[in-house]
């Protein structure tokens, strides 16, 4: 059965910095008119999220989604989430009221952050990755352990635990492999480490990964990001990160696999 009913009422999140993003929402405002569908503001109310502008305007959205669907109209740079073209808007929303989809569920990440003095802080969802990085000079020791067994310990730039979507993000840059998104793992890797071993390693998508700072270098500062939001850690917190039980669902439209989408994107 489809998640969507044929009466179909839409939540738009569009990414306001960028003037494209502006005119296609104009635009998608007026087809939904045309084709009688309705515009809410109450994300509860809706059955279907349209993100407007790049991957990160996607991301915020399935932080908002509250499992509802997403698809994203694409007005960023890259794109790999985003699917329709700003003059295909009418074409794919004739095609959702048609129920000519399908959906595909991604995992997300979710954790805390356990301070030296006990407070723990939520990390909240993630559609892509969760990982500590510094952004200063300096470099930061931590110990990676995966089910309460040390996997290494760590002097680098950070490390990152990504899901399959999350591959082709900062997990790509940082020199880690590309994963069908639709695959049950996670990949845990290293951001600039300072060892001759620096490659990333592929886990079981129901491990618990905790990586526990032991020296942050005078003046050096490290955050927590995740999907790109920062939050600081300090020496002796661990960052506990596991497979949420929440999921990103995202529509698709053609009938396009993983290697025809990697090839386009990378070509």
């Amino acid at each position: 059965m489809s998640f969507i009913t044929i009466i179909m009422k839409i939540f738009i999140n569009t990414d306001n910095n960028n003037p494209d993003s502006l005119k296609t929402k104009e635009k998608l405002i007026k087809i939904s008119e045309e084709l009688k569908i309705e515009i809410t503001d109450d994300i509860y109310e809706c059955n279907l999220i349209i993100s407007i502008g790049g991957d990160g305007t996607f991301l915020k959205s399935a932080r908002l989604s509250c499992e509802k669907p997403i698809i994203g109209i694409h007005t960023g740079t890259l794109g790999y989430l985003t699917e329709i073209n700003p003059e295909n808007i009418k074409k794919a929303l004739t095609e959702i009221l048609n129920d000519d989809y399908h959906i595909e569920e991604r995992m997300m990440l979710e954790g805390e952050i356990i301070r030296k003095n006990g407070e723990i802080e939520k990390i909240p969802q993630a559609l892509n990755e969760v990982g500590i990085s510094k952004n200063t000079f300096g470099v930061v020791r931590f110990d990676a352990i995966v089910d309460g067994k040390l996997i290494n310990s760590y002097t680098a730039d950070g490390i990152l635990v990504c899901t399959p979507t999350g591959s082709t993000a900062y997990n790509l840059s940082c020199g880690g492999p590309i994963v069908d998104p639709t695959a049950k793992i996670l990949t845990l890797t290293p951001i600039a480490p300072h060892t001759v071993i620096n490659r990333s390693i592929i886990l079981s998508d129901d491990s618990t990964v905790e990586i526990e700072i032991t020296e942050l270098r005078e003046n050096t500062a490290s955050f927590v990001l995740y999907d790109g939001h920062p939050i600081e850690v300090f020496n002796g917190d661990v960052i506990k990160i596991r497979k949420s039980d929440k999921l990103t669902k995202i529509i698709k439209l053609e009938d396009r696999s993983f290697i025809d989408t990697i090839r386009e994107k990378i070509n």
